[in-house]
């Protein structure tokens, strides 16, 4: 099939009444013995039910894994200074061996916006911040002289290899965004027609910034019950341009990873 298959680690949910908060260590251990690609954190301050802070899950499911790749889905960027957001990704990569992926962006507007005061940062000045983020974010992280926003030059070291960067969003800006900076784009739900779609608009900006074609992840496909038949789903997906899936959590994480694993069998 070739397509990758990854899973939510058990620090968060959507719905505030069932709170997902499960043992990260057990979970991202279980996800590589049965086999899946890649476990992912979510990124909220503040959000509408318990959250758990994504690089430090992060760093705990590499600390307990060999193989298995970690990912933010998704890194809120302008929540934190540059400077700190490349340091935490780069010490990723190292104490992980290069296993992440850095997905991006600028948050789902159901949680409001009193993470962003929390932090300090002005809700409307999300997407401009993200932008002005992703332009020194790769020299940043890869411990090159970067020059940020306010003309300050600043150099990290040690520097790492830095991780596939993929974009999330569905609006226009998003999408320019993607364009301009991702090796991947991800959005949440969208049928293969609508993939196969949004990867020409995305790929057609892409070239006209001399970029290479920009692959999908679909974060919580619309997929069967059944394992063969969602199988034949994915099918559908990998064939519009999807590279990658992340399941999404049901509440009951062990089954929700045996799920995801029946359908790379």
């Amino acid at each position: 099939m070739g397509l990758e298959i990854g899973v939510i680690l058990p620090t968060s949910t959507p719905d505030p009444s069932r709170p997902i908060l499960g043992d990260v260590r057990e979970s991202a251990r279980f996800a590589e013995e049965i086999g899946l690609d890649s476990v992912w954190s979510t990124d909220h301050l503040i959000a509408s039910a318990p959250m758990l802070d994504s690089t430090v899950v992060l760093a705990t499911a590499a600390a307990v894994t060999e193989r298995i790749t970690v990912g933010f889905n998704v890194m809120l960027l302008a929540l934190r200074p540059v400077a700190w957001a490349a340091k935490q990704v780069n010490t990723l990569q190292l104490v992980s061996g290069n296993r992440l992926v850095l997905g991006v962006g600028t948050g789902n507007p159901a949680h409001g916006d009193i993470g962003w005061r929390a932090a300090g940062v002005e809700f409307a000045d999300r997407g401009r911040l993200t932008d002005e983020a992703l332009k020194v974010l790769p020299d940043l992280i890869a411990g090159r002289p970067a020059v940020l926003a306010d003309g300050l030059q600043a150099k990290l070291a040690p520097g790492s290899a830095v991780p596939p960067i993929v974009v999330a969003g569905n609006g226009k800006p998003a999408i320019r965004r993607a364009a301009r900076y991702g090796d991947g784009w991800a959005t949440i739900a969208m049928s293969p027609t609508e993939i196969r779609a949004n990867l020409a608009q995305i790929n057609k900006l892409a070239s006209d910034h001399d970029r290479p074609p920009l692959k999908a992840t679909v974060v919580a496909p619309q997929l069967d019950a059944d394992p063969s038949r969602a199988a034949d789903q994915l099918q559908a997906y990998a064939a519009a341009g999807t590279e990658r899936v992340i399941l999404a959590p049901s509440g009951d994480w062990r089954r929700d990873y045996e799920y995801a694993a029946k359908l790379r069998s």
